[in-house]
């Protein structure tokens, strides 16, 4: 490989965990607001679906539904119904609007108590689906909020009391994953993100993150081969572009490392994964 590559090459093997992180959190917080929406919406196709991933008892769906309205509005106000409410007897619908709305303050310690006090009612009340999907919502916050060992331990916990099969379930493993990987657990991270893709398939970034995590591992043909299912599910998505280039210039093909890493600049200019794609143009040769 040409000398003039090796700066390229530090930089590809390191990843790009900052672009990632955010479309992790951006993520999370989309699917809080659509299970919020779905609990009281009308019976489209895609709503009831939601809906039937997150059922509310009537009896909880008035107040739980302005609960999350309120704390979408404004965190401070959704905090102090949600306490309000649990003290009226919201049982874990309060401490999961609870979490809701200290995640919308991006206050990761407090969400992750709430959350686990809601798993934990939740079990408590033989509501075992419930309570894994608040022991994963426990997971993403304490991810977000940088500890990795309890975002495992929770996401070990969802896993354990029975998600779905299907996306929900693969989205678990992934962010398990992520946490393995913080926890430098890499070979477990594997796994796990191996168990992602069997469960969402279909899931663009679950391809991208086991392509990152193959890379890292030195595995580039698992690399290639991930980045290329990722490219093919979101060929418009900046951060999956990066990484297509990174992981073309550890394999010796700076031609496709140059066309993802232009891109990225095009798709997504002044993001972080279209301002280190435009850095890494910059030490490339000049085109032939």
């Amino acid at each position: 490989m040409p000398m003039i590559l090796a700066p390229l090459l530090l930089l590809a093997t390191q990843g790009y965990d900052p672009e990632i992180e955010a479309v992790m959190r951006n993520r999370q917080k989309a699917k809080a607001r659509a299970a919020a929406e779905a609990s009281s919406a009308p019976a489209s196709p895609d709503a009831a679906a939601s809906a039937r991933a997150l059922p509310v008892p009537p009896r909880f769906a008035a107040s739980f539904q302005t609960c999350l309205d309120t704390a979408s509005a404004s965190p401070d106000q959704g905090i102090a119904f949600a306490e309000k409410w649990r003290i009226e007897g919201g049982s874990f619908y309060a401490r999961h609007c609870l979490g809701f709305a200290y995640a919308q303050a991006e206050r990761w310690t407090p969400a992750v108590v709430a959350f686990e006090q809601g798993a934990q009612e939740a079990e408590h009340g033989n509501e075992n689906a419930q309570s894994a999907r608040l022991w994963a919502q426990a997971g993403n916050a304490a991810l977000a909020g940088g500890d990795a060992k309890k975002a495992r331990d929770d996401f070990d916990a969802a896993l354990a009391h029975g998600l779905p099969d299907g996306v929900e379930k693969g989205e678990a493993f992934l962010d398990r994953g992520r946490a393995l990987v913080a926890l430098g657990d890499m070979a477990a991270a594997r796994e796990s993100i191996d168990n992602a893709l069997d469960q969402a398939p279909q899931d663009p970034l679950a391809w991208l993150l086991s392509a990152t995590l193959a890379r890292r591992m030195g595995d580039l043909g698992v690399a290639q081969s991930h980045i290329a299912q990722a490219v093919r599910r979101s060929p418009d998505d900046a951060s999956v572009a990066l990484e297509e280039g990174n992981i073309a210039i550890l394999t010796d093909h700076a031609d496709v490392a140059r066309s993802a890493w232009q891109r990225a600049v095009k798709l997504a200019p002044t993001s972080p994964a279209g301002r280190a794609a435009a850095d890494n143009l910059t030490r490339l040769p000049p085109a032939p």
